[in-house]
């Protein structure tokens, strides 16, 4: 496995070269001008111009990527053109609301798919099978900012149980405390992708339930649960698996109408917000540290397919 996993962190090196080519170039089709854009609309020709030479858009393309890239591998995403701070740091401030936010969304989403998932495969054709699997496309099809805003008009505006917008940082006053104002944000993200993971966790095992080695346990006389789970619901977490990675990846880097809802500063609002504002530097950065995340998870998906599966060989 340590040779598979050096290979594949080998083949990544290509491919992120691709990427950040695609990234820088479709990132300078955004039409506006960043300098213009900055200075307002009270700006000279001449101070445009300035700003403009500062930034070093009045240079050839290829040569701002071979400047953005040296700098990028010596882990300097540039200068966020509004905030005046370094591309990391802007992108740290976030990313610690969009990883909380995600692992919230992701416990939420292993407490309830999985058993739920379970449960309509093992009650199959019954009416457990019909009312959980009938909620189920019920939550997937409700859209995020509906079902966020009446979190906050019943838990928030009505009982006063959570905050209704904002994210602290955990390092503030308040500590751990302060993960509450995730709490409906993490249930709204949850639903939908929930629902999900319970369709594909009860297809799944429907799926395995079918294979020889499951209908010859239940002849050996097992306990059904000890088949459902140790025989059937084993095997089908190899599909699952990769359902979670990518779906935590999304939650890090799409969670754009969640986090506007409750005003949170995560990741997806500040990819938003920075193409309105033509920064650059930022929209490059994030999609960047995007592309990584997907590829990192991307590989240990395939690694946790080894440890699910003996069967899958890793060369």
């Amino acid at each position: 496995m340590l040779v598979y996993t050096i290979k594949r962190l080998l083949a990544l090196i290509p491919t992120l070269l691709a990427a950040s080519i695609l990234v820088f170039l479709f990132i300078h089709l955004i039409p506006g001008d960043p300098a213009s854009i900055l200075l307002g609309d009270t700006a000279t020709p001449e101070d445009v111009a300035a700003l403009t030479r500062e930034m070093g858009l009045d240079q050839p393309i290829w040569k701002q990527y071979l400047l953005w890239l040296s700098n990028v591998l010596q882990g300097d995403l540039g200068t966020s053109v509004f905030f005046r701070e370094p591309v990391l740091s802007v992108i740290g401030d976030g990313a610690e609301t969009s990883i909380l936010l995600a692992t919230m969304t992701m416990f939420w989403i292993v407490l309830f798919g999985i058993p739920i998932g379970i449960l309509s495969a093992t009650k199959h054709g019954t009416w457990v099978d019909q009312m959980t699997s009938g909620g189920a496309m019920l939550f997937a099809s409700v859209p995020t900012f509906w079902l966020g805003l009446y979190l906050i008009l019943i838990f928030s505006v009505g009982l006063g149980w959570f905050p209704s917008s904002g994210f602290p940082s955990v390092s503030d006053d308040g500590g751990l405390a302060n993960l509450r104002y995730l709490i409906l944000p993490s249930l709204t993200l949850a639903a939908p992708n929930a629902a999900l993971i319970i369709r594909l966790v009860r297809a799944s095992m429907l799926d395995v339930s079918r294979e020889d080695h499951v209908r010859t346990a239940r002849a050996k006389g097992l306990h059904p649960a000890k088949v459902a789970i140790k025989h059937v619901f084993r095997n089908a977490l190899i599909a699952v698996a990769a359902a979670f990675g990518f779906t935590f990846a999304a939650l890090v880097s799409e969670a754009v109408v969640t986090e506007t809802v409750f005003s949170l500063p995560g990741i997806g609002r500040l990819v938003v917000q920075s193409i309105l504002r033509r920064d650059y530097p930022v929209i490059q950065g994030v999609i960047l540290v995007i592309v990584v995340l997907y590829m990192i998870i991307n590989l240990l998906v395939d690694l946790a397919y080894a440890r699910l599966d003996p069967r899958v060989s890793l060369k």
